[in-house]
């Protein structure tokens, strides 16, 4: 008897040339599964390819809310963006397809579970992780790090002569992943970083050249770190990201050319279009510098940082997640209230911020009239602020004349021979 295996299954190249494959080579009894986590595409087409392509059953999941609310704004409350520009959209819907994935396998009763992404990816890690946290026990078979065709034409080719139906040419020959928080594309010529990206890659943003003349203002309004309203109306999480993607990228927001160092080791070229991530960080981070303190952003942009890296590398299901999702809760406490941003020509930026848990008091920050602060305060502050350094100047520095003082330098330093 074949065994039963859970292909995450999207319609694409990869995954329906694997389908045939692991049913034709491998013998498997291969059920697709289809996670809708904000998919542009047409639940029968993909449905009707994977059975013709020789799936024994289908599953959809329509995962949209649990993605936003789990696992996107958690993401944007802790401000993780990859090398300080990437949303992570991709990268955050991985866990949740795995988790569902598994889920599936359970149901089915199956052995093994498969995916589709190539053996110098980061998708292969997140999907092998995962399933490795959730069901060590399941087998776990990535086609395309077994079988012989190496590059995107043989396995076009191999489409062509087992006549599967697959929505890639070779005059289009892009990898395309999506999902309601982003949108990425690589491969073909955009893997030269010396060319710049042809208009056809872009599906959502418009460029600077179409975007409108005139701006757009919008309210986006925040409860405890999470957006909850557009405009002044409350709105469901799905809602709301669908919304920004139209009205942001409309002004061009949210194009990101980025040559990202992958998990295992090479450097990639990908672009992304995220509209709605790219805005909704913008108007995150606004409101965080009203209501965090000094000290709380300061270690909240070294979290950021860790938060992202752990996404980007697969490391979702661990303690360690745990533990940093905790403190960025922690953090977002007061994180309430509403930031204006002006769109326009490729930018969202943040032109207002309120809280009713502000720390911005404009009677201490004000110069007018109505100035609360105390300025004979700050001899007595600065005089003890001072003070260690006052002691190494008179112990070190200023006790030994005949040493010069070391001032940093932008001069380069002669290096001994």
């Amino acid at each position: 008897m074949a065994k039963k295996l859970i292909l995450a299954y999207s319609g694409g190249l990869d995954t329906s040339v694997a389908l045939h494959w692991l049913t034709q080579e491998r013998g498997y009894d291969v059920v697709a599964l289809t996670v809708d986590v904000g998919l542009d595409s047409d639940r029968a087409a993909i449905e009707k390819r994977a059975l013709a392509t020789g799936a024994v059953g289908f599953h959809w999941v329509d995962a949209r809310e649990d993605f936003i609310r789990f696992f996107a704004f958690p993401a944007l409350a802790a401000g993780a963006l990859y090398q300080g520009r990437y949303p992570l959209a991709t990268a955050l819907a991985r866990p949740l397809i795995a988790k569902i994935m598994v889920d599936v396998a359970r149901e089915e009763s199956a052995e093994a579970v498969g995916h589709g992404c190539t053996g110098k990816g980061n998708d292969q890690v997140r999907f092998d992780v995962s399933t490795q946290a959730l069901a060590p026990d399941l087998e776990i078979v990535a086609p395309l790090r077994e079988w012989d065709m190496r590059t995107r034409q043989s396995e076009i080719d191999y489409a062509l002569k087992h006549k599967i139906d697959v929505p890639v040419t070779k005059e289009s020959p892009y990898s395309i992943d999506e999902n309601l928080w982003g949108r990425s594309c690589e491969s073909g010529l955009l893997e030269d970083p010396w060319q710049e990206p042809p208009e056809d890659v872009f599906a959502w943003t418009k460029s600077m050249d179409e975007a409108p003349d005139e701006p757009r203002y919008i309210e986006i309004g925040f409860e405890r770190g999470i957006p909850v309203s557009l405009d002044g109306e409350q709105i469901d999480g799905v809602s709301l990201v669908g919304q920004l993607n139209s009205l942001a990228g409309e002004h061009g927001i949210g194009r990101i050319d980025h040559l990202e160092d992958r998990l295992v080791g090479i450097k990639s070229r990908e672009i992304y279009e995220a509209p709605a991530a790219v805005t909704l960080h913008s108007a995150h981070r606004a409101l965080e510098r009203m209501t965090l303190s000094k000290a709380q952003l300061r270690m909240k942009t070294s979290i950021a940082q860790e938060y992202a890296q752990l996404i980007y590398d697969g490391l979702w299901f661990t303690g360690h997640h745990q533990d940093l999702a905790s403190y960025v809760q922690s953090t977002q406490r007061h994180v309430t209230g509403v930031t204006r941003l002006r769109l326009h020509k490729g930018q969202a930026t943040a032109v207002g911020t309120k809280s009713p848990r502000s720390l911005y008091a404009t009677a201490l920050a004000t110069y007018e009239e109505g100035d609360q602060y105390d300025q004979s305060a700050a001899q007595g502050f600065i005089h003890v602020w001072g003070l260690p350094v006052r002691v190494q100047a008179q112990a070190q520095l200023l006790s030994q004349p005949d040493e010069p003082l070391h001032i940093a330098s932008a001069e380069p330093q002669d290096s001994p021979n």
